[in-house]
């Protein structure tokens, strides 16, 4: 080893140590080096030299020199600091700054949070101040956080856990004021503030919103060219997954010489970070809430949506979760308890398709009318609450609630909501008639959506038919093999207030955005002003059967629906869902509302699924 100068000497091992921590630190990739010029000079033979590479902040390129020294027919290099970087001193270190990139915030569509970047508290143990009751106290902390003590003695353990170390232990909310009193008056607990994503409404919004958690090894290396590191935090469900791409922050970075006081001598590299980008939504928080809490006691769900426009003011799957539980990290038990609690918590219904009972008559009926297979003049001569085509059907028959007066025809069969008129309009319809119509709005259809919708269907095989004559009479009264998804029959029922047009469904706020359809002319304009017309008597006439949804000042055009999940005419156990579909004509308000709703397991419920969600829909709409 050669050196000019003593204080700059560095022994050749420790030169490829510095050399190699260095360069792995600041991730350098792709080194390429270049010689442009050689020297000699006094014995010295000097090497001018350009160096390139790619670091975790950019590329790095620069010019140097190298000296070597011919001693007994042998070059020697002057080991230097200064061979790494020019301006590198032995006594210098090269550091890596992380600039944090800011995670776009989740807006409803009055600017109020949905998913913001707050605190949490981060409840820690300092190990020197913990007194003579150390296991008593721990047994403590374990009781109010939950935390296992597996865990408590790993991280105690852990090497860089010092006598006067915060160690953290487990995350609780900011506003749990209560908890963090109980705690602080243990001995050698510590509560420091971190920040994190925090969602203001909590359960009220989980399945729509979702949440974020840190980045795992897997999704690490799928990702490895889209800038994540080992500390990203990355959507995992929700609208928080779905617009991943536009609401994370890219993390910027500096790689810098720094003298040995700490001060900085020159800057090597530097990526800006890039804060990520707000979404702005149509939800109405306060409606989002205020239907929450109407059903958070029933498996159920509520689909709002303007239906002129296709905003969704409120998507509400109940029960729920609380997407900070996951933020904050859940216990064993409480992991436990959310995957195995039989009512499905974890469960996002909006997304799923149901069959959707009585509420598809109107689609039958449209579709009918649309295609002149039946008018509105058309009647069915039938008596008695049950009916078959013919024997062929053995015992099977399509059987209806109430019988009524007057005549059996698409007005009266709506407001009656008679099962027998629309088995055998269906029929009237047929099989290809009726399923090329299902086609035109929107089944076996993969509708946009930033979440991903089940696809309705008509038919529960591969080729997509229907395969009994049966069958067919049942689905015109929204049976047989019938699957709807809520938001797919918001556009549906969204065409009887645009005159046979379907609007396109959408979440994402627009400022002064004109509507867009998903479907247009998907029944005649006289179809749809006849089911309309129907549908209004369905809550205005005495006979109706949501009457009881009726509101003075306002008109309300609506239809109920019980679902029957019967694998047999015998099968008692499978369940009945309660649906009511409805939506508000020129509201003074300035603003009418089209409602899907659906509540699970009401065959035991005395007042019925749609008249007990009819009273829920009635708060919202005084």
């Amino acid at each position: 080893m050669i050196s000019e100068d003593s204080k700059t000497q560095v022994n050749q091992e420790d030169f490829i140590k510095r050399n190699k921590n260095i360069y792995e630190g600041i991730d350098a990739v792709n080194i390429e080096i270049e010689i442009s010029d050689i020297k000699k000079e006094k014995g010295i033979t000097k090497i001018t030299y350009s160096e390139k590479m790619t670091t975790s902040a950019g590329n790095i390129n620069f010019t140097n020199i190298a000296k070597l020294v011919k001693e007994d027919k042998q070059y020697k290099i002057n080991w230097v600091s200064s061979m790494i970087f020019p301006e590198l001193r032995n006594t210098d270190k090269v550091r890596v700054s992380t600039l944090k990139g800011n995670r776009g915030e989740i807006l409803d569509r009055n600017g109020e949070g949905l998913a913001i970047n707050g605190s949490v508290s981060n409840v820690g143990i300092v190990p020197g101040k913990l007194v003579e009751s150390r296991e008593k106290d721990i047994e403590k902390i374990l009781e109010l956080t939950g935390a296992s003590i597996d865990y408590i003695n790993s991280q105690l353990s852990a090497s860089w856990a010092k006598e006067d170390t915060f160690v953290p232990i487990k995350k609780i909310s900011a506003t749990n004021t209560e908890l963090k009193e109980e705690l602080s008056q243990i001995s050698g607990v510590m509560i420091q503030s971190t920040a994190a994503r925090v969602y203001p409404l909590g359960e009220e919004a989980a399945h729509l919103i979702g949440y974020v958690q840190p980045i795992n090894a897997d999704e690490l290396k799928e990702k490895a060219e889209e800038c994540y590191n080992s500390s990203s935090i990355i959507g995992k469900t929700g609208l928080e997954l779905s617009y991943e791409e536009t609401l994370r922050g890219i993390d910027g970075k500096e790689i810098y010489i720094e003298d040995e006081n700490g001060n900085k001598l020159k800057t090597l590299a530097k990526q800006d970070k890039k804060d990520g980008t707000d979404v702005m939504l149509t939800i109405d928080s306060n409606l989002q809430k205020q239907l929450y809490n109407e059903m958070k006691e029933d498996k159920g769900l509520f689909v709002v949506m303007e239906p002129k426009t296709g905003e969704l003011l409120a998507c509400v799957s109940t029960p729920s979760y609380n997407s900070n539980d996951f933020v904050l990290g859940l216990t064993n038990s409480q992991w436990e308890e959310l995957n195995n609690n039989k009512n499905k918590p974890l469960y996002n219904r909006f997304i799923q398709s149901y069959c959707p009972g009585s509420t598809f008559k109107t689609i039958t009926a449209a579709i009918g009318l649309s295609t002149g297979k039946i008018s509105e003049n058309t009647t069915f001569n039938y008596t008695g609450l049950k009916w078959q085509k013919d024997k062929s059907w053995g015992s099977d028959y399509v059987t209806t609630l109430t019988a009524y007066n007057g005549a059996k025809n698409v007005a009266n069969a709506i407001i009656h909501s008679d099962n027998i008129f629309f088995a055998q309009a269906s029929l009237q319809i047929g099989k290809d008639t009726f399923c090329e119509n299902l086609d035109k709005i929107g089944f076996n259809e993969q509708i946009e959506f930033p979440l991903t919708l089940r696809k309705s269907q008509y038919s529960s095989g591969s080729n997509k038919a229907m395969t009994t004559e049966k069958k067919l009479a049942d689905s015109g009264y929204g049976q047989g093999d019938i699957l709807v998804n809520p938001i797919h029959m918001a556009s549906v029922y969204s065409a009887f207030a645009n005159n046979g047009n379907m609007v396109k469904p959408y979440i994402e706020y627009k400022e002064n955005a004109e509507v867009e359809y998903l479907k247009e002319k998907v029944f005649t304009e006289a179809a749809t002003n006849a089911v309309k017309n129907a549908m209004i008597q369905v809550v205005e006439s005495p006979e109706g059967t949501a009457n009881d949804m009726k509101i003075s000042g306002l008109t309300i055009a609506g239809k109920t629906g019980t679902a029957e999940l019967k694998n047999s005419m015998s099968d008692t156990d499978s369940g009945t869902l309660g649906w009511f579909d409805c939506f508000t004509i020129n509201n003074s308000s300035g603003r009418d509302m089209l409602i899907i709703s659906m509540v699970e397991n009401v065959q035991n419920n005395s007042s019925g699924g749609s008249h007990y969600l009819i009273k829920k829909i009635r708060t919202i709409l005084k």
